[in-house]
């Protein structure tokens, strides 16, 4: 099948302005001010009790099955830590989506599948996602699961029940929770609660608020008696993954010009050097005749 030169430089304007519209498109998430909601998690606080894990499964009408670690179905888990030598020494920690203030999931998403509201829930749209997957190689903490079983997958993970704070409602893990181990709030008021928490209690309490300052901060925030690595939470700086990337990705539109200039080139070169021979040939025919 051949392509005229309007046919190819149409294309390759098609294929050029997708690349164009990446970079505005990956650096467009709305970034949550301190008063959007955040949790508080108190892993100290926490009996390992699993009514938040029913109460998100609940919420989606599925059954109620203890996972070890999070799937599409399992959008919250509870995990237990216990020293190897030492199992006195233990705590739980509760596993789900971070909510990040500048996350990298809705940064590395290129058709806005994943959003992160002014409320403080990053979601994620089923109906425009191309199963890219590019958010779950993003997410610094492992979260966005795929339907990998399903004929038509998509990407699952805690929306912080965006729903039922639309409705003014608390989130289902944190409704489901009589102990106190989870609260809901302002994320500043759930940050200001989290330091007295520490300041009262110093010695059961690790001196940090994992979340505040993690990846630009989360919406999610967590506080502990035993360090947060040794729990499975990443170890991670302060800057913003999108901060990090976005340098390199607002050079693509530059990289795609000087692309496509070379092959709109290399397609008139190769179309003028045919043109030639066969104009060659005709001269060649013509003289034997």
């Amino acid at each position: 099948m051949t392509m005229d030169r309007r046919e190819f430089l149409k294309s390759t304007g098609m294929g050029l302005a997708g690349l164009i519209v990446l970079p505005e498109t990956i650096n467009h998430s709305e970034i949550a001010s301190e008063d959007a909601y955040g949790i508080l998690y108190d892993a100290k606080a926490c009996i390992g009790c699993r009514e938040c894990e029913s109460a998100c499964k609940g919420r989606r009408d599925i059954p109620t099955i203890n996972e070890p670690e999070l799937d599409a179905d399992n959008w919250t888990i509870i995990k237990l830590y216990q020293e190897d030598n030492n199992q006195s020494v233990y705590s739980f920690i509760k596993r789900n989506c971070m909510h990040c203030i500048d996350p990298a999931c809705v940064s590395a998403c290129p058709v806005g599948a994943m959003q992160k509201t002014p409320e403080g829930p990053v979601i994620y749209d089923e109906t425009i996602c191309i199963g890219c997957r590019y958010c779950m190689a993003a997410c610094p903490f492992d979260i966005p699961k795929y339907e990998w079983e399903e004929v038509f997958p998509r990407v699952q993970k805690c929306d912080m029940c965006a729903d039922r704070i639309a409705e003014g409602k608390h989130p289902a893990c944190v409704e489901a929770c009589k102990i106190g181990a989870l609260k809901f709030g302002r994320r500043s008021d759930m940050l200001a609660e989290a330091h007295e928490r520490i300041e009262s209690d110093p010695v059961n309490y690790v001196d940090k608020v994992y979340g505040e300052n993690e990846v630009g901060g989360t919406s999610v925030l967590i506080i502990s008696k035993v360090a947060h690595d040794k729990l499975g939470l990443p170890v991670l700086t302060s800057s913003s993954l999108p901060s990090l990337t976005w340098p390199w990705m607002k050079a693509v539109p530059g990289v795609a010009v000087v692309v496509a200039t070379l092959m709109t080139f290399l397609y008139w070169i190769t179309g003028r050097k045919l043109k030639v021979a066969v104009q060659e040939e005709s001269i060649n025919d013509s003289n034997q005749s």
